[in-house]
């Protein structure tokens, strides 16, 4: 089966890429860098030739409101029309657990529309939301930070190893397309702004969290449960403590 990973090379998609290589199938790892650009179609229909399933796990090089909704908006039409032309089967894309609780965010907004525009395509898709990476635990401190305070709302998260969100694409792009969302989550729940405190000692890095229950994150306001998965979700195995002994 040949599969095109829409930002094949990066976090996310570089491990998509080789996990699908090692169970035999084609995978092609589409990104500007290897001459596939969805903004302005460059690539598109050469890269989708003979392709069953597209993949899409970019991201905006800009989270700024108007850029990132420009970003999502212009690149998944662009997608969608060539896999229409090309015949792709499977659309699957990479979206973010509780995307439609929290559409105060830019961002989030972004990926509602990315997500609306898929299932309106009329091309049969499967959309995989994942909680928050263990990876990018420091980019949420550096959101929130204000000089050398991170405000964090007292609220849950549930985050998960890029690998296994990387295994969680995998299987749904060979899989059947589901119509709908597939949620996955990390094994353990955290209090967020505890889990930065954490993360932040770890690196010795010398910023003080403040628990803040009107913090915003990404800009949109959040409840308990906002960032969880709800019942039914793929709960990944490993633990943040053991991820972390291994950096």
């Amino acid at each position: 089966m040949k599969v095109v990973v829409i930002g094949g090379t990066g976090l996310i998609g570089s491990k998509v890429v080789a996990r699908l290589g090692e169970h035999g199938h084609e995978a092609v790892a589409a990104a500007p860098n290897t001459g596939v650009n969805t903004l302005t179609g460059e690539g598109l229909a050469e890269v989708l030739e003979g392709a069953s399933v597209v993949v899409d796990v970019s991201n905006s090089p800009s989270f700024e409101d108007e850029a990132v909704m420009d970003f999502f908006r212009t690149s998944t039409t662009n997608l969608l029309k060539a896999e229409a032309e090309a015949g792709v089967t499977h659309h699957v894309a990479l979206s973010v657990v509780g995307t439609e609780r929290l559409q105060e965010s830019g961002y989030l907004r972004a990926k509602q529309a990315q997500e609306d525009l898929i299932k309106d395509s009329g091309i049969p898709y499967s959309i995989v939301h994942a909680t928050q990476f263990f990876e990018f635990m420091k980019g949420i401190a550096d959101s929130a930070t204000e000089g050398d305070t991170v405000r964090l709302a007292p609220v849950k998260i549930q985050p998960i190893v890029s690998d296994e969100v990387a295994a969680a694409v995998g299987r749904t792009a060979v899989g059947t397309p589901v119509g709908g969302v597939v949620e996955v989550a990390g094994p353990e729940a955290f209090q967020l702004d505890e889990l930065i405190r954490k993360v932040l000692a770890a690196e010795n890095d010398p910023r003080t969290v403040v628990t803040d229950p009107q913090a915003r994150y990404w800009g949109a306001e959040l409840q308990e449960t906002t960032l969880l998965p709800g019942p039914g979700a793929h709960i990944a195995e490993t633990r943040y403590a053991d991820w972390l002994a291994r950096q």
